[in-house]
């Protein structure tokens, strides 16, 4: 008897790409995200969280369809549609955060829609990202848990002065967890640091050494202000001097974000 959708599925895959919204996710920030199949289970890691649950297939529609059932993680309760192809070691998913199944391999902006495409096992940015982190777990904690801990949506950012567009901001949240943060848009993790601050200064330090995302291994300068409900955090570039004021403008590749939670 020949092997169904369900059976080629099976084992561990890495995301190689990610589109939300329109908006392409850089390729040095999915690390080592990748989701594990199990007999009809999921689980997704690599994300700032895990993600488990059921998955059904219907691999006699063109394209094939797939109900993802969320039933443990932030998703819990949910059930995601969407259609998949599977060409050898190469996955195409396509799935709806939210709203009806896509049609097409397509992520259109403000649709809801994330376009993935994985293989299977490692991927060459996966190993790297597992070693760096490996080497990065055990950094000292300097930073205070307590004002921060717990999870952020944002509000606004501005990137190397260009604003990020509003429906790419909704997908985006952070977590502060002891010495930890984590920012995670959608289902990928853009951005995993070690941070520390220093209210001494004025304005207050915050530094990063990245143990994941698009500067992982490198470290950054920074300054943030909180007036107890709204959270400000102005980032230099890797290797960039700290930013003396709160702003982005075009050319000086800063990140200015701003949480709530």
């Amino acid at each position: 008897m020949g092997k169904n959708d369900l059976d080629l599925l099976q084992g561990s895959w890495s995301i190689t790409s990610l589109e939300m919204d329109g908006q392409a996710v850089p390729v040095d920030a999915l690390g080592e995200a990748r989701i594990a199949i199990k007999g009809d289970r999921f689980t997704s890691t690599g994300m700032g969280a895990v993600y488990e649950g059921t998955v059904q297939l219907d691999g006699a529609r063109k394209p094939g369809r797939i109900d993802m059932q969320f039933d443990a993680g932030p998703e819990k309760g949910n059930t995601n549609l969407g259609i998949y192809e599977i060409k050898g070691d190469e996955w195409k998913l396509c799935i709806a955060t939210r709203g009806e199944r896509p049609m097409k391999f397509e992520s259109p902006p403000g649709s809801g829609v994330a376009l993935e495409v994985l293989v299977r096992g490692d991927s060459v940015l996966a190993a790297k990202t597992r070693s760096t982190k490996k080497a990065a777990a055990d950094a000292p904690s300097t930073a205070p848990a307590g004002a921060f801990e717990g999870e952020w949506r944002m509000v606004s950012a501005v990137m190397n002065g260009a604003p990020m567009d509003p429906s790419m901001v909704s997908w985006v949240k952070r977590i502060f967890q002891g010495d930890h943060t984590t920012v995670i848009a959608g289902p990928q993790t853009m951005l995993k640091a070690v941070f520390t601050l220093d209210a001494s200064q004025s304005p207050k330090a915050m530094d990063y050494q990245n143990i994941a995302g698009s500067h992982k291994g490198k470290s950054q300068l920074g300054i943030y202000d909180f007036d107890g409900k709204v959270l400000r955090i102005c980032m230099s570039a890797p290797g960039d001097a700290r930013p003396p004021e709160f702003e982005s403008k075009r050319g000086d590749a800063r990140a200015l974000t701003i949480w709530t939670r």
